[in-house]
């Protein structure tokens, strides 16, 4: 095998492990977080609507983005960015239920995106240090 044929493999391979390129193609997944930027949480400190155009898609599901950096920060770590529980609702899950989330109410602890069904919820979770604590120990549970 010559070199430059071996380089082109090597290169190949690389490209093809890298996290920009992996499960990076849109399908018919499910949206994730109603379609809102995951990143978003963290750069700007709101939700914002993504764009279908600019997706990834991680752990079964189509996740969106309001632009390329966006995509490219939570392809090269989606644990990161992605929300707990998969985007349930957080204080649901801490009485073992999976209820669907409102992406409008969250919050950021620990550097975790945390979801709720309703707008009490991210205030319940400051004033109840336990809150997150069962919501995560009844996720592992479940799954």
């Amino acid at each position: 095998m010559t070199i430059a044929r071996r380089s082109l493999l090597v290169f190949a391979a690389a490209l093809a492990a890298s996290p920009a390129m992996a499960q990076s193609t849109p399908s018919d997944a499910k949206v994730a977080i109603h379609g809102y930027d995951a990143v978003a949480y963290f750069t700007l400190g709101r939700p914002e609507q993504g764009n279908p155009s600019t997706s990834y898609q991680w752990d079964g599901r189509r996740y969106l983005f309001m632009n390329e950096g966006h995509r490219e920060l939570f392809a090269r770590d989606p644990e990161k960015y992605a929300p707990q529980f998969a985007g349930l609702c957080s204080a649901g899950m801490s009485a073992g239920k999976k209820i669907e989330a409102d992406p409008k109410n969250w919050i950021i602890s620990d550097g975790r995106l945390f979801l709720f069904s309703g707008a009490t919820g991210p205030e319940q979770a400051r004033n109840d240090p336990t809150l997150l604590r069962r919501a995560n120990a009844n996720w592992i549970k479940q799954h």
